[in-house]
């Protein structure tokens, strides 16, 4: 294939979010395929609970050969594969599965997610649910010079947009915990400070799908401990090309703390994680 020349060397932002969701459904397409056929687990990373399938890996591998074939100058940086370094100037963000436990179990809660980021800066994204077939698509607004494509946020071909401002006491927070269970025991204790100050806490095993439901006014706020730039750089762009904001923190484990929650309303979250001890310099801490 040959490479593009002049203006199609900078590919609009709109362009890159196309051929995520192509790159992504066919990597769906696989992942839905392995799962049929049944799952074993491939390895273990960071813990015994922290799995690895031969599905993440089968994905990841087709993921980076449909981008490569297409853009081979591009960076790319995926979960189960070594970081690889561009001439380009665009970078590809890939969790293969996100959810791999929920995988594992047939729970249909996990996601095949993509994201291009550029010089630095994430501007196009793709989760799709694999078991929903429902596909999350985002792009920041492009310059005129290529187009001058708005930024959109979208399910299914629907714009997104948060939920409407809600009281602290009526709002639905998404969390997950971390793989260490050092780490576990103080997000649960901050959990259990949180949980008298919501509405409700849910635990549905994807940072991605999380952020998404975030955008589509599903939850209303969303905090976890530990998970890396490939969990939430396609998820967290929907969610702020749909009203919300993201914010990184250092978290009571030392770790990073990913707090995001609509634009409205997003103060008083931050407040009430800090005071829950979800941070490193927020409230109560382990053992008080």
């Amino acid at each position: 294939m040959s490479r593009p020349s002049g203006p199609e060397a900078e590919p609009s932002n709109a362009a890159l979010a196309e051929l995520a969701l192509e790159v992504a459904g066919e990597a769906a397409e696989l992942v839905r395929g392995r799962r049929a056929a049944g799952v074993t687990v491939a390895a273990t990373k960071s813990s015994e609970v922290d799995i690895v399938t031969e599905a993440d890996r089968a994905s990841e591998t087709l993921i980076r050969r449909l981008i490569a074939e297409r853009r081979p100058d591009d960076g790319f940086l995926g979960e189960e594969g070594d970081d690889v370094a561009g001439s380009s100037g665009v970078r590809w963000i890939v969790d293969p599965i996100d959810g791999t436990v929920n995988f594992l179990y047939d729970l249909p809660q996990y996601a095949v997610s993509v994201a291009a980021e550029r010089d630095g800066l994430v501007v196009a994204g793709v989760v799709i649910n694999v078991a929903r077939r429902v596909e999350y698509v985002g792009h920041r607004a492009d310059d005129a010079g290529s187009g001058g494509a708005p930024a959109r946020a979208t399910r299914d071909g629907e714009p997104l947009a948060v939920r409407g401002p809600t009281p602290l006491h009526l709002r639905l927070i998404g969390t997950g915990f971390n793989y260490d269970t050092r780490i576990r025991g103080l997000q649960a204790a901050a959990v259990a400070r949180l949980i008298t100050r919501v509405r409700d806490i849910r635990r549905l095993g994807s940072c991605a799908l999380d952020l998404c439901h975030l955008a589509e006014g599903a939850l209303d706020g969303y905090v976890e401990e530990g998970v890396n730039l490939w969990d939430h750089a396609a998820g967290g762009l929907i969610a702020e090309l749909a009203g919300a904001r993201l914010e990184h923190l250092p978290g009571v484990g030392g770790s990073d703390l990913v707090v995001c929650g609509p634009t409205h309303g997003f103060e008083e979250l931050l407040d009430v994680v800090q005071e829950s001890g979800f941070t490193a310099d927020g409230g109560p801490q382990s053992g008080e």
